[in-house]
């Protein structure tokens, strides 16, 4: 065999060698789909995200931080119940371009890139009015409560107290939540799961509350963010039982700040709507009450002369 032959086929089986260290079955993001994981470096394994034209290192053995994955995804989209806490927020903001710290947590203010911002809590949903670039944002407030809300999709048979147990096993394994912030409550077609975390009880390291919510809604919703052999579902004595329509409410540590007098032009009109119709109503009574009362009192009048005439 010729040297030439001798080393081309050496450089082959190195290049074959490499590629295959750094396409190791190892070295793979389980928490994210969208991670990029690359042995090839003396660090070892180490992965990233993708986030608009930045690259950003994040750590496949927990959830990724909900910021840094909703900035990703808006950068790449642009184009009878039970009663809730007073203080439940709802995100009706929708996605926005967020500005996050450098391990991937909210900054107190937003603006998305635009001139009008605001204060967000930690699951980056906004708590107060919207203001100028001059808006202040003192501290970033915790959200220490979030209640997931969802229907049953299924008529399984499995009895309350397995279900409960299925849906806190789901919730630690896959997420890596511990038990003692999870709590469900069942008013059957719905199912409530409260996550309870407040900043004196979580442990360093420990998942955050908020991430596990923005998971649990992606994979309810089938858009999960795991990878592909990383199905999604909740198993109650061998039955898969199927949810759907998540809700996701946000309670703070502190009351947010959030004012009717900033009310978005969509609300203001249905408060119109339901205003005018209580007033037609009302007017439709009054109008009935009045027509009723003269024709009772012209009823009265003729039979009063019926009595006369017939006295005379």
């Amino acid at each position: 065999m010729h040297l030439s032959t001798v080393l081309r086929l050496g450089a082959a089986l190195l290049c074959f060698a490499l590629v295959a260290q750094a396409q190791s079955p190892g070295c793979t993001c389980s928490t994210l789909y969208m991670g990029k994981c690359d042995n090839s470096g003396a660090g070892g394994c180490q992965c990233t995200l993708a986030i608009g034209t930045a690259t950003q290192s994040i750590n496949c053995s927990a959830l990724i931080p909900k910021c840094w994955l909703m900035k990703r995804e808006s950068l790449g989209t642009k184009a009878g119940r039970r009663v809730k806490p007073v203080q439940a927020l709802v995100d009706n903001d929708g996605l926005y371009d967020p500005e996050c710290d450098v391990n991937g947590v909210f900054k107190a203010r937003q603006c998305n890139n635009t001139d009008t911002c605001w204060c967000v809590n930690s699951a980056g949903v906004r708590r107060t009015d919207k203001g100028d670039k001059n808006w202040k944002c003192p501290e970033l407030v915790k959200t220490n409560w979030v209640i997931v809300e969802m229907k049953r999709n299924g008529t399984e048979s499995v009895s309350d107290a397995d279900l409960i147990q299925a849906l806190k096993t789901t919730i630690t394994n896959r997420y890596g939540l511990p038990d003692k912030y999870i709590s469900v409550e069942l008013e059957t077609p719905l199912i409530y799961i409260d996550l309870k975390q407040n900043t004196s009880q979580k442990l360093p390291g420990e998942v955050d509350i908020t991430d596990v919510a923005y998971y649990m809604e992606k994979d309810v919703k089938g858009d999960s963010l795991f990878p592909a052999n990383n199905q999604f579902q909740i198993l109650a004595n061998g039955n898969k039982i199927s949810v759907k329509e998540p809700m996701i409410y946000y309670i703070d540590e502190k009351p947010h700040e959030i004012s009717m007098r900033h009310l978005t032009p969509g609300v203001i009109a249905v408060i119109v709507v339901v205003v005018l119709a209580v007033v037609a109503l009302i007017a439709v009574l009054i109008f009935t009450r009045r027509k009723k009362a003269r024709y009772q009192k012209a009823e009265m009048k003729e039979l009063n002369e019926m009595q006369k005439e017939v006295s005379t």
